[in-house]
């Protein structure tokens, strides 16, 4: 019976990441060149643009994980979903500077109510093990559609540049509708002020309560600290090569010939190699790292992110189209496997009751990195050049190594807060 219980769970979850990442396929793809071929956006302004994306989201993460920890992560994701659609429609329908830095407040606020409440949702609706390999699994289904979307990007885009942006956008609303009747909640912790008598007062207050309930067992947990200030440093570098690395290309390394789409079809064509190679090394990840392990995973994660290192320094300074190609898919298949392990290695010190909060923090924590790295490196790049600029990037990560060597020394239980003091500072 249990079992049976879980599969509906697993299955609303799997389309769902399935579903996104088919869409950000579709919009990916050609939102590099929609900017800088139709809006006209410079350097500066493209950071910029991302600057409004992680400004949003860091306003916002830990506010909503508190929300959907005491209301409910169901509803949170079914709003993400639709605010991540309207700011998706709005960019494709306005290719006008402020009107994208609008989408991307939009598109923040979404990822943020999505963001640390579907993986607790899911954590709670079968189990955080079983939820922890979920992730990689729904890393891999989303690799899969997001070749098929890459592929409707490139078809729509022979059409008209604004027609794949316009498509996400309509179609992830449609997903949020469908999400409503779909997406089941069987899960949530009792809370005080549950109930009809619970006044608005009451359940504010409660949401208060379970933000620093979170923030409290954040502190507490020795390995926590770590792994935040791991992922500000890696936001700090990863903002300067998704603002800047597709315009590396169309403007400094050059393209090949590839037919009459040649921006859109290459860009394709990095996205399915991204896909594939990434499809096969999740699995990798998936078999030989034991997500239930602080050990496992921290030692793979320390491993992943020197390598993106190497790719990195790799991708500014080559002189040519070839190296910058390789370099670019490498660092970016090795992103697509950290993320889900990252997640369950937040994901291994998170409590029930404060999940989405404590999750969410991780999400915070990246978007204040791109914000602080942001307008710096996009500086860097208008003032001098995109090698520059993306050699800057390679640099922030830097400081998330030195970070990484701590976080593996912690064995076994070290990096966990003691269950007495766990439930006591719940309890507050």
């Amino acid at each position: 019976m249990r079992s049976r219980a879980m599969r509906r769970p697993l299955a609303v979850y799997l389309t769902l990441e399935g579903a996104l990442a088919l869409f950000m396929g579709i919009h990916g793809t050609v939102t590099a060149i929609y900017r800088v071929q139709v809006a006209g956006l410079n350097p500066l302004q493209l950071t910029l643009v991302g600057t409004a994306l992680e400004g949003s989201i860091f306003l916002l993460q830990l506010p909503t994980g508190a929300l959907a920890d005491t209301f409910s992560r169901r509803a949170s994701v079914i709003v993400g979903v639709l605010l991540t659609g309207a700011g998706f429609l709005l960019e494709g329908l306005f290719p006008i500077f402020w009107t994208i830095l609008l989408a991307q407040v939009l598109w923040g606020a979404g990822y943020t109510f999505i963001s640390g409440a579907e993986e607790a949702w899911i954590a709670d609706e079968i189990g955080v093990e079983r939820a922890n390999q979920a992730f990689l699994r729904a890393n891999q289904v989303g690799m899969v559609t997001q070749i098929v979307g890459v592929g409707i990007s490139v078809a729509l885009a022979s059409v008209r540049l604004s027609l794949p942006l316009v498509t996400a956008g309509a179609l992830t609303l449609a997903l949020g509708v469908a999400l409503v009747p779909l997406m089941p909640e069987s899960r949530r912790a009792p809370r005080e002020g549950d109930g009809a008598a619970a006044s608005l007062r009451e359940r504010l207050a409660e949401v208060g309560r379970t933000a620093r309930a979170g923030l409290a067992l954040t502190r507490a947990r020795p390995v926590l600290p770590l792994i935040l200030g791991i992922t500000l440093f890696q936001g700090m570098s990863s903002e300067g090569f998704d603002r800047l690395g597709e315009a590396h290309f169309l403007l400094d390394t050059g393209l090949p010939p590839l037919g009459p789409l040649q921006p859109v079809a290459w860009f394709g064509a990095f996205s399915i190699a991204i896909a594939l190679v990434g499809l096969a090394a999740t699995e990798v990840a998936r078999r030989r790292v034991d997500t239930a392990s602080h050990r496992s995973v921290s030692r793979a994660l320390l491993g992943l992110v020197a390598a993106l290192l190497v790719c990195l320094v790799a991708f500014a300074l080559a002189p040519g189209f070839g190296l910058a190609a390789v370099a670019y898919v490498a660092a970016n298949v090795i992103r697509r496997v950290t993320g889900p392990l990252s997640t369950a290695w937040m994901n291994q010190s998170a409590d029930t009751r404060s999940r989405a909060t404590v999750l969410s923090l991780e999400g915070q924590a990246d978007a204040l990195g791109q914000i602080a790295g942001g307008p710096v490196i996009g500086a860097i790049g208008l003032a001098a050049s995109l090698p520059a600029a993306l050699l800057a990037s390679a640099v922030a990560l830097l400081p998330a190594l030195g970070l990484y060597l701590p976080a593996v020394a912690m064995r076994g239980h070290a990096a966990e807060v003691d269950v007495v003091e766990e439930a006591a500072i719940l309890d507050e």
